[in-house]
């Protein structure tokens, strides 16, 4: 007999794909943890080694990822860095291209068709918008890959990848306003093309498309995104970041579109108020406004895609709020909030501003711990009931490592300056602009100080206890009360245990939950 060689991430995968229902055991409900988080230089000093360690650390969280019935075909891996300027015009001198200065130019990572014809409508598409909307097309580049590398599985769906390159028309004066450009453009052409050519996620992609971060990401396991992606191999790239993900899809199935990390943040854990939170932002569209987008915005709707994961979505919501001006820290306290309406030992200027934010955005609940950049700031957060642990060491040169756990890089013990572990509610930042780490309390109190938040609830707000009794309008009628009762299936237990109490003590009876009706056979 042939032995099996079977590893513990197989075993595993084997067991969640073939168990069945036994008990009070249920397959269906089997959720799992991914592997995430990131290696930063504090001091925003890019280099090779940045890139490296976090390679290194994706590699080690191989056994949070999953694999298939072909076990080299894996949920998903990828990698999310600072825009390698060094790197991109060593591109663009190879391919011919001129590139502006730093900040002023733009790298669209687009997964694209296989199908050449198809392929070259789809980039007429975006070349046209591009154009239309008053910026620079400079060109095309094939990114090197390494087809031989994934799992049969993920070679049926693997998207031709090329990259593109878009230079800053001279009316923007900012980055901010250039990467606000940006987007509105990859939003107009996403729904150009899922509407006229009715492609979607598997034909048509982009996983990024930013002045500030580039992705390298697919349907691979740790290794194999190394293998496949001959760029990541290249010296010169650098970077002072690394954030990187490896999947174990729990609510949708994988693909290469919905690996991590998204265009902001790389999520570990499951958004279980999607369809609510989804619904409440379709209802937004109709009254959402933005200086900064005018008229535009409409072009971008829906926010939200069809066949979107949990994760994705959420990254799409934040997404639009920091483009719309917030800051991502600003915005992950709206999306996830710490636990406040009853905490009344929290900062009364920290809970109005939670107060006031609930009013404009429900939160987005579940276990998640959920890393996030927007290439000047990556940081941090938990949910708020911190099911998802995520720990951090930083170094005594200055170097950051957080992860889904401990002991991803081996690190010289009297090199450590300090660690830790995420609390419940909290955020841990690093700005790389400033060089340094900014705690939690630091971060909030900025925010929650910035806006009277705490006036404009105390003055504006109208809660049910403020409204006047109302008036009976219909007087009682009691020779006809037992005929109604007996109409809507009032019974004895009902009047005794549950309405006298609440009549007489303006509380609730604790009672058991259960039928002793008779038998239909007895009654």
């Amino acid at each position: 007999m042939t032995k099996l060689n079977i590893s513990l991430v197989d075993e595993m995968n084997i067991i969640r794909h073939t168990a069945s229902a036994k008990g009070m055991y249920e397959p269906s409900y089997e959720h799992d943890a991914c592997g995430m988080g990131f290696v930063a230089d504090i001091k925003g000093r890019k280099s090779r080694d940045i890139i490296d360690k976090g390679l290194q650390v994706l590699k080690n969280l191989e056994h949070r990822g999953a694999v298939g019935a072909d076990q080299f075909t894996g949920d998903g891996s990828g990698i999310l860095i600072q825009m390698p300027d060094e790197f991109i015009r060593k591109l663009a001198s190879e391919e011919g291209f001129v590139l502006p200065k730093e900040g002023r130019y733009g790298v669209g990572v687009m997964f694209l068709p296989q199908n050449p014809i198809l392929r070259r409508t789809v980039e007429n598409i975006i070349e046209k918008i591009v154009i239309d909307e008053n910026q620079k097309f400079i060109g095309w580049r094939d990114v090197p890959v390494n087809t031989d590398v994934p799992g049969e599985g993920a070679r049926l769906t693997q998207p031709f990848i090329r990259q593109c390159f878009i230079g800053a028309s001279d009316d923007l004066k900012t980055q901010d306003d250039f990467e606000r450009r940006l987007y509105l453009i990859r939003r107009i052409i996403d729904h150009r093309i899922r509407t006229e050519l009715k492609c979607d996620r598997s034909k048509y992609y982009v996983p990024s498309f930013s002045s500030r971060v580039l992705i390298y990401k697919g349907m691979l396991l740790a290794q194999q995104l190394v293998d496949y992606y001959k760029d990541l191999h290249d010296p010169v790239l650098k970077s002072a970041i690394a954030m990187i993900h490896l999947r174990f899809s729990t609510n949708t199935f994988p693909t290469w579109d919905l690996a991590h990390p998204f265009r902001i943040i790389a999520h570990n854990g499951e958004i279980n108020t999607l369809r609510g939170n989804k619904n409440w932002m379709r209802a937004r569209e109709a009254v959402m406004e933005s200086p900064y987008f005018g008229k535009d915005l409409k072009r971008m709707l829906p926010i939200i895609m069809d066949g979107q994961s949990d994760s994705a979505t959420f990254d799409s919501v934040l997404e639009l709020l920091v483009m719309s001006g917030r800051s991502l820290p600003h915005a992950m306290m709206m999306m996830i909030p710490e636990a406040w309406s009853k905490n009344d030992l929290m900062d009364p200027d920290r809970k109005a501003f939670y107060e006031y934010h609930a009013t404009i955005m429900e939160p987005w609940d579940g276990p998640a711990a959920v890393v996030f950049t927007d290439g000047n700031i990556i940081g941090a957060t938990l949910d708020r009931n911190g099911l998802r642990p995520s720990r951090y060491v930083v170094t005594k040169d200055d170097l950051v490592i957080l992860s889904s756990e401990a002991g991803v890089l081996e690190i010289e013990p009297e090199n450590i300056s300090y660690k830790g572990k995420l609390q419940p509610g909290r955020m841990f930042i690093l700005d790389l602009t400033q060089g340094r780490i900014i705690d939690d309390e630091e971060v909030k109190k900025k925010i929650v100080t910035r806006k009277p938040y705490r006036m404009w609830v105390e003055e504006n707000m109208l809660k049910f206890d403020h409204l006047p009794d109302p008036p009976f309008t219909h007087p009682v009628d009691h020779y006809t009360i037992v005929n109604r009762q007996r109409i809507f299936g009032y019974t004895k237990e009902d009047l005794m245990t549950v309405i006298r109490p609440m009549a007489i003590n303006g509380e609730e009876s604790i009672c058991s939950i259960c039928s002793d009706a008779a038998f239909a056979v007895l009654s």
